[in-house]
């Protein structure tokens, strides 16, 4: 799954990475990128205005963005850095709930995405949330789960409100 990226693989992160160095979706840095298949963003928090929420305004977030060997076949793995943002999608570890993130019948990922594109999804969840409070369950999915991969987590995408 990590550490033998396709020549494919290879060509699009490398592809990725020149758009991101020319053209970095707003808000967000690319902090690392060694090795090429596992990046580390600073994403500032969305500023408010024109009917967006203010409750991430002037936060800063990590984000580590991980490329399997057969992406862009294959979701990134994408988790927040600790501190992760308090957020009804986010869990303490870092987990995000979001179908674009992740492959299968659920999933909603698509070679046609990219880390940009995830990032300005993220930044925009961020956004449109009105309610600064962790996932219901957060601190027993935690526990569970430990540090393992959020891809081997059977998610259940049924909340489009934020």
């Amino acid at each position: 799954m990590y550490g033998n990226p396709t020549v494919v693989a290879m060509r699009r992160i490398q592809g990725e990475l020149r758009d991101w160095l020319k053209s970095a979706p707003e808000g967000c840095a690319l902090e690392s990128y060694d090795p090429l298949t596992n990046w580390v963003i600073i994403m500032q928090g969305p500023e408010g205005g024109m009917g967006m929420a203010r409750l991430y305004e002037g936060e800063v977030f990590r984000l580590q963005i991980r490329f399997p060997d057969r992406y862009p076949l294959e979701a990134p793995e994408v988790v927040f850095l600790p501190e992760s943002p308090i957020h009804p999608h986010i869990y303490t570890n870092g987990h995000i709930c979001l179908d674009i993130l992740y492959d299968g019948v659920n999933g909603g990922w698509s070679p046609a995405l990219t880390v940009s594109k995830v990032c300005l999804s993220l930044r925009s969840m961020l956004a449109s949330n009105t309610d600064k409070t962790r996932p219901p369950g957060d601190q027993a999915y935690c526990r569970r789960v430990g540090e393992r991969s959020p891809k081997l987590t059977r998610w259940a995408f049924d909340d489009d409100s934020v």
